[in-house]
């Protein structure tokens, strides 16, 4: 039933979904299938999260790292794997995944972190889709999923106890059919009834007012600070403050305002959720006064 509730999130089948812990176990998982080494290219942008540019540099292969808007600029010949954000985690943009994949038509691994929960995601139009479910999905801690496009395709290469129907003392073992075999592990039954709590929460008009929001958050911080978010996003909004960034996040919490600092890029990222109302943003406001 959890597994069939995400395949709608994501618009996929059930089969090709994977139980995991975070973004992070999704991106391994992937990336220790697909056994990638030093004369492999792997291209991804300079707004990752590490737990997308971590596994990608310890995958063995070569990474290329490029600007969020210059992606295609950076696929050579030698490029076997594409890895970018749905939405950037710092600049809150989207890095167009399905651009991409349409103009390159090469694998491509998406870190939906950022999108899944806050706009519609098309996870079937990409080869691999990792997320974690805490965040914009608002399940518990240590719950995420991975879409595999095509399951049979891509070698079980960190085996749990769900990758298997049957084994053998040597090891050996029957695959189980479908992303079911990538299930990252035990995850508690606990998390696992709330998350399917959680993904039964949200309001059919969701995204739209995460877009609605987050626009009104925009245009009000545009008027006074460097926004680098662009219009028509997700719920994130990015920004430079006129002051010490640190200084100004603390002082914000201090007035129950809770938004983050983003180290060593000088930037306040705000969150915008369909649950954020106008009032939340004339305190922000107020407070970076």
């Amino acid at each position: 039933m959890l597994r069939a509730k995400l395949a709608t999130t994501l618009s996929v089948e059930p089969s090709q979904v994977a139980l995991t812990r975070s973004t992070t176990d999704g991106c391994n998982i992937v990336l220790a299938g697909l056994a990638l080494g030093p004369e492999d290219e792997i291209v991804t942008s300079d707004v990752e999260h590490f737990g997308l540019i971590g596994p990608l540099h310890a995958s063995g292969a070569r990474v290329v790292t490029a600007p969020e808007d210059r992606i295609l600029d950076a696929v050579s010949d030698r490029t076997k794997l594409i890895a970018i954000s749905h939405v950037s985690w710092v600049s809150g943009n989207s890095l167009e995944p399905e651009r991409v994949k349409a103009e390159t038509g090469l694998p491509i691994l998406v870190d939906g972190a950022q999108a899944a929960g806050a706009v519609p995601v098309q996870a079937g139009a990409f080869d691999f889709y990792a997320i974690s479910c805490q965040k914009w999905l608002c399940g518990p801690d240590v719950t995420g999923a991975l879409v595999v496009a095509e399951p049979d395709e891509l070698p079980v290469a960190l085996p749990s106890y769900f990758a298997q129907t049957e084994h053998r003392p040597d090891g050996s073992y029957e695959v189980r059919e479908g992303a079911v075999r990538f299930d990252s592990g035990w995850v508690g039954m606990p998390a696992l009834a709330g998350l399917s709590a959680a993904l039964d929460a949200p309001p059919e008009w969701r995204f739209e007012r995460v877009a609605e929001i987050s626009a009104a958050c925009r245009s009000a911080l545009a008027e006074r600070f460097d926004v680098v978010t662009k219009p028509d996003q997700a719920g994130l909004v990015s920004f430079h403050p006129e002051s010490d960034p640190v200084e100004t996040v603390e002082r914000l919490r201090e007035q129950d305002v809770i938004v983050r600092e983003l180290p060593g890029r000088n930037l306040i990222r705000v969150s915008c959720g369909y649950w954020t109302s106008e009032g939340d943003l004339a305190r922000l406001l107020s407070g970076l006064a």
